[in-house]
């Protein structure tokens, strides 16, 4: 199936666990309009955590990794967001592709720089936003495909009435 061309199918084949503070989320081959589904679970989950803060900057470096897993392989992504609450409130992203072909990590082969862009190219500046934008990020490799990785620190604690079991 060409990518882009993906059908969202509500709750089939896109296994979701949300326990405690961590939400994991799979995301089929080819189905790009679940990449939009995946950020608002990810907002949701994050409200729930209380740190609604780190919303707007973890939807758009998690919908960059989900979309170029999607892209960039031949098969689906799994994305895994942990919050943890000690010693401080740290949200950990990563993005597992399950590569049909071997997949490149990032260093090999693919810059996060923006010399390596063109000045009027439409993509290729995921990995420079994550770069610029994550307190931490990396990755390495798993299985037959690669995690692609990314964390934020939360300034404040969980806002009153948020959920506040520990991972």
């Amino acid at each position: 199936m060409p990518i882009g061309r993906g059908r969202v199918r509500p709750d089939r084949g896109k296994p979701t666990d949300t326990t405690g503070n961590r939400l994991r989320h799979a995301v089929r081959r080819a189905d790009l309009p679940a990449v939009s589904e995946t950020r608002g679970l990810l907002r949701d989950h994050l409200r729930r955590w209380g740190v609604p803060a780190l919303s707007d900057t973890a939807e758009l470096l998690a919908s960059e990794l989900l979309t170029n897993a999607l892209q960039h392989t031949g098969g689906g992504a799994v994305l895994t967001a942990t919050l943890t609450r000690r010693p401080q409130h740290r949200l950990r992203v990563e993005v597992r592709d399950s590569a049909a072909r071997r997949s490149r990590l990032p260093g090999a082969g693919i810059s996060a720089k923006p010399s390596a862009v063109g000045e009027y190219a439409t993509s290729g500046r995921g990995l420079i936003l994550v770069e610029a934008l994550a307190d931490d990020w990396g990755a390495q490799p798993r299985g037959r495909g690669k995690v692609v990785w990314f964390e934020l620190a939360a300034d404040a604690g969980p806002v009153a009435g948020a959920d506040t079991d520990a991972a």
